[in-house]
């Protein structure tokens, strides 16, 4: 089997590197193709995973379609060449194009409800949408929904071990109280007309008057008097800062999503909200969505209470719970790929194809 994945984001590096690993392990051949955004290729790079890209980043959203495009030609010639027998992605737009036009099966995992655009081009072309149990859309008759989240493709405890070798550039110690920010650039398709932090230096104001550390992880300059704030961990050490911070409170469904299955709780300000987002929430108690932009206030009063809280071992009976009911996100992204080829080394019955819920 051939397998081609598409990478156009950081945190799809993330999601499929287990993946990629084990298949190369198993003697599969695979094949990454990339467009420069943010630090995907820098993770890329990380992980020692081979790959090609595509195109570069785009300098703003009306850059974007243009990029894109160009994206999808080049991997259209790209698989030309290579002839995968199934093409993956996350969002999915360019894998399921791209394996349209050359003959292949496509596998698309998403879980972001209000990408409508990516989604409505999507969704009726790929073989065969992924979607956690939580996702709130009908994505056709060819969905498939599993009971896990993204973030457990790489940070479920069968594939992610804390330790304490992020810190020994950093201004914290580990066992210091300290809260991670998160300020995001708002240059995705989906991220139109979306808002989060209004404040900043108010909200700095308020995590630090609890005696906590604040690090600023950010994809926008910082005031001049907040840069010592700013977090230059390495994109592949950031996971083992969440895992160690008290509070990670921010604009980033990601970032705060990772957090939460970290056992970290989260303070998620963002006007956009997805299935996951709202499950954490509402199932587990490890993270709050506040989507009015009049909620800061709120959103603070929570951040400092969970701060202030003495009982922080609450977290972990409540990630530990979390960890029940979800299956590790690797094992579901190779049984989809199994289950496209029709390969029963890779195939299971937890997956089917049926819009009914995967079993646990």
């Amino acid at each position: 089997m051939t397998v081609m994945f598409t990478i156009q984001h950081p945190a799809h590096v993330h999601f499929f590197k287990h993946a990629i690993w084990a298949l190369e392990d198993e003697g599969r051949e695979v094949h990454v193709v990339a467009r420069d955004n943010e630090v995907a290729l820098d993770l890329l790079d990380s992980y020692d995973i081979d790959y090609t890209v595509l195109a570069n980043e785009s300098g703003s959203l009306a850059q974007l379609a243009v990029v894109q495009t160009a994206y999808e030609l080049r991997s259209i010639r790209y698989a030309l060449k290579v002839d995968p027998d199934v093409v993956a992605g996350v969002g999915g737009v360019t894998a399921a194009h791209t394996a349209a036009v050359v003959g292949a099966e496509s596998v698309v995992f998403t879980d972001t409800e209000h990408a409508t655009l990516i989604n409505k081009i999507t969704h009726p072309v790929a073989d065969y949408v992924a979607t956690p149990t939580c996702y709130t859309e009908d994505a056709g008759d060819n969905q498939v929904t599993y009971p896990s989240y993204h973030e457990l493709a790489y940070l479920h405890p069968d594939r992610f071990e804390p330790d304490t070798s992020a810190f020994e550039d950093l201004r914290v110690d580990p066992d210091e109280k300290f809260v991670v920010v998160r300020l995001s650039a708002w240059d995705s398709s989906h991220d139109v007309g979306a808002s989060g932090v209004r404040d900043i230096h108010d909200a700095v104001d308020r995590l630090e008057a609890t005696g906590a550390t604040v690090l600023i992880t950010s994809e926008v300059p910082l005031p001049d008097d907040l840069e010592r704030c700013r977090t230059l961990v390495p994109p592949e050490e950031i996971h083992q800062l969440l895992a160690h911070a008290d509070l990670f409170i921010g604009e980033g469904a990601t970032m705060a999503s990772e957090s939460a299955v970290l056992g970290t709780p989260a303070v998620y300000m963002n006007s956009l909200t997805m299935g996951y987002t709202d499950e954490l929430e509402a199932e587990y108690d490890l993270l709050w969505n506040f989507n009015e932009d009049d909620e800061q206030d709120a959103a603070l009063e929570r951040a400092v209470a969970i701060l202030e809280d003495a009982e922080s071992d609450r977290w972990e009976s409540r990630r530990e719970r979390l960890l029940d009911d979800k299956q590790d996100a690797t094992g579901v992204v190779l049984r989809m790929l199994g289950l496209a080829m029709n390969d029963e080394t890779l195939g299971s019955d937890q997956t089917t194809r049926t819009k009914a819920v995967v079993d646990t």
